[in-house]
């Protein structure tokens, strides 16, 4: 019945289950290990591809901004050119009529000044009504 060999055989049992239970921990954990890696690896690889696609768009969206502050900065300076050419017609215009004048002044001074005065009188008239 109790057989003194039993208290051996059990400990022997005991410790194959012990390194039997040991080694299933560690196959398991091993598992675990490995798929915890695998999703690492994916979720970096989705992280990565995420990455370069916002780092493209924001290229994108630098190079279009760049592009567009150039064409206004070349408007601007189209426009600028346009100002100083009008600005320069203008002031030859009116070079050109004050020469007129002083022409006419010089060739006709009577008729210059009948004209002036007549000029100032009508004024003084438009103006005190």
């Amino acid at each position: 019945m109790n057989n003194p060999a039993d208290p051996v055989a059990n400990a022997a049992t005991a410790a194959a289950n012990t390194v039997s239970a040991a080694e299933r921990i560690d196959a398991r954990a091993e598992r675990v290990k490995q798929a915890t890696s695998e999703v690492v690896d994916r979720t970096k690889e989705v992280v990565d591809r995420a990455a370069d696609k916002v780092e493209n768009t924001l290229h994108n969206a630098t190079d279009k901004a760049a592009h567009g502050a150039t064409r206004a900065a070349e408007k601007a300076e189209e426009a600028k050119l346009r100002g100083k050419e009008a600005y320069g017609e203008a002031v030859e215009t009116a070079n050109d009529w004050l020469d007129t004048a002083r022409e006419y002044v010089r060739e006709k001074p009577v008729q210059s000044i009948a004209l002036a005065l007549a000029a100032g009188w009508l004024a003084g008239r438009i103006l005190r009504n």
